[in-house]
C-alpha cells in the first residue's frame, strides 16, 4: 500500500509541474495571440491574419492540453486521498 501511495504521489508531483510550465507557457502565448491579433487588424494582410490564425489553433490545443492535464492532476489528488483513508501505519511492516 505504501508503495502505491509514493507511485501516486511521484505521478501527482510530475503532473503538477507539467501542468504549470504549461500554464506559463498558454500565458506567454495568449499574450503572443494578443499582440498577433492587434497587427492582423491594424495591416489588414493576408499574412498577419495567417500569422494570428495559426497561433490562435495553437493556443487551443494547448488550452485543451491544459484541461486534460488538469484533470490527470485531480484524477491523482482523488487517487491519493483514497489510498491515504486506507493506509494504516501497520501496512509498513507487513
Amino acid at each position: 500500500m505504501k508503495r502505491r501511495l509514493v507511485d501516486v504521489q511521484r505521478q501527482l508531483a510530475q503532473a503538477r509541474e507539467s501542468l504549470a510550465v504549461l500554464e506559463e507557457q498558454v500565458e506567454v502565448w495568449n499574450d503572443a495571440l494578443e499582440d498577433a491579433r492587434i497587427r492582423a487588424l491594424v495591416s489588414e494582410t493576408p499574412l498577419q491574419s495567417k500569422e494570428y490564425d495559426e497561433l490562435s489553433r495553437h493556443v487551443m490545443v494547448a488550452n485543451a492540453e491544459m484541461v486534460r492535464r488538469s484533470g490527470e492532476v485531480r484524477e491523482l489528488v482523488t487517487a491519493r486521498d483514497e489510498l491515504l483513508r486506507e493506509w494504516t501505519p501497520k501496512d509498513d511492516n507487513g
